[in-house]
């Protein structure tokens, strides 16, 4: 089940406040942005935050899945999802750890 637009607009509004917030759309689901680095995945209306020591520390009871089948595990937020400032600060602790994308390459 794809996720509605009606979702990756809630969830971009709430993580305003760690960046600029971007939702691309990917095989019918989401990949989030931050000042131009993938933090998370948004599938099945479900917000999917890439793992990371310091996010693991501050979300104290993780709960993890993959966000499609087959993919690694990522931290499934559910129960803080419209706590503004508490998913804000995780994405900003989050991206600490997160590398820069790699630069695409040029075509010739």
């Amino acid at each position: 089940m794809a996720s509605s637009q009606n979702f990756v607009d809630f969830v971009v509004e709430q993580i305003e406040n760690a960046g600029e917030i971007t939702a691309r759309k990917m095989f019918g689901e989401y990949a989030v942005y931050a000042d131009g680095k993938l933090f998370g995945l948004i599938c099945d209306n479900k917000l999917f935050i890439k793992p990371t020591v310091s996010g693991r520390e501050f979300i104290e009871n993780v709960v993890e899945a993959p966000p499609y089948p087959g993919a690694k595990h990522s931290f499934l937020i559910e129960d803080k999802i419209e706590d503004r400032e508490w998913l804000s600060e995780l994405v900003r602790i989050s991206l600490k750890e997160l590398p820069m994308p790699k630069p695409k390459k040029k075509k010739k």
